[in-house]
């Protein structure tokens, strides 16, 4: 069953405070740009949620393309408040990218054309990437295979990351490597290559992914004991316990509003509350 619509926007704001990639209320996946096209209806409260708060500016930019096209079919009256509502995308929206759209589409009188005109520069962004990404899983299989040594394999990553970098959903990347780093067929040493460089990525995407890692179900105990000793060695207190703290959330051991208290909590007296959370510190 569809959560209410207003559990999805506020999920979504939920997310925005703890500076997290959107995902659906139930945690089963990130949301992408396929979520906002043709035939697929989100509700205007949650889309226009998701474009100010998406850490995903892709997500974020094509939240915008629904909205523009359901003030296009308005009357006046109703158009009205969706000029308010591009003025507040304008205005609040993380992403300049987002706030320069909306205006442009504001600006135009939210002209069919404009809106187009956004809709396919995004699809030019995000078709190459993703036909780069199907090739890439053609890698995976190679390796699945020993067809591809782990050092190969490596380097086919990096270059991967390197041609999506911001033309790629976050949700797609991430969904990738967890098909890897879940697939028994992947050699334990691959996947703890892989690990090491996602230790290297901005913040934000290591977070993202390094939970996803300690909380995905099925995970090898080596493995995630392999993480779990990696980031508590190699990153600051801090940032161990942010993904901790997600890790919990994911699992269903917390809520939002506890996780977002903690994280405005002076970090060691977080890590402190984190101890007693059972089976925290345990196999995911």
């Amino acid at each position: 069953m569809s959560p209410p619509v207003t559990d999805l926007a506020e999920h979504f704001l939920d997310c925005g405070k703890i500076g997290r990639y959107l995902t659906l209320v139930d945690e089963s996946r990130f949301i992408v740009t396929d979520d906002f096209g043709t035939g697929i209806n989100l509700p205007s409260v949650a889309t226009a949620t998701a474009s100010v708060f998406s850490r995903d500016t892709l997500v974020a930019r094509a939240a915008l393309v629904p909205l523009g096209f359901r003030a296009n079919r308005m009357g006046h009256n109703i158009r009205e408040r969706y000029e308010e509502l591009f003025t507040l995308i304008e205005k609040t929206a993380f992403s300049a990218e987002v706030r320069s759209n909306a205006e442009d589409v504001l600006r135009s009188g939210f002209q069919e054309a404009r809106i187009r005109d956004l809709e396919r520069e995004l699809g030019g962004m995000t078709s190459p990437a993703r036909q780069r990404y199907r090739a890439f899983l053609e890698i995976v299989r190679d390796l699945m295979a020993r067809k591809i040594s782990v050092a190969g394999f490596r380097e086919e990553f990096l270059e991967f990351t390197r041609a999506v970098a911001g033309k790629l959903d976050f949700g797609i990347f991430s969904f990738c490597l967890d098909r890897i780093f879940m697939n028994p067929q992947i050699p334990m040493n691959a996947k703890g290559a892989l690990v090491a460089e996602v230790m290297l990525f901005p913040a934000l995407i290591r977070r993202e992914l390094l939970t996803n890692i300690l909380s995905g179900p099925g995970q090898e105990p080596e493995f995630i004991q392999f993480v779990r000793s990696l980031l508590e060695r190699e990153l600051e207190n801090e940032a161990v316990v942010e993904i901790y703290l997600l890790v919990t959330l994911k699992t269903s051991r917390m809520s939002f509003g506890d996780v977002e208290d903690l994280f405005l909590k002076d970090k060691s007296s977080a890590l402190d509350s984190l101890g007693s959370v059972p089976g925290l510190h345990g196999t995911a």
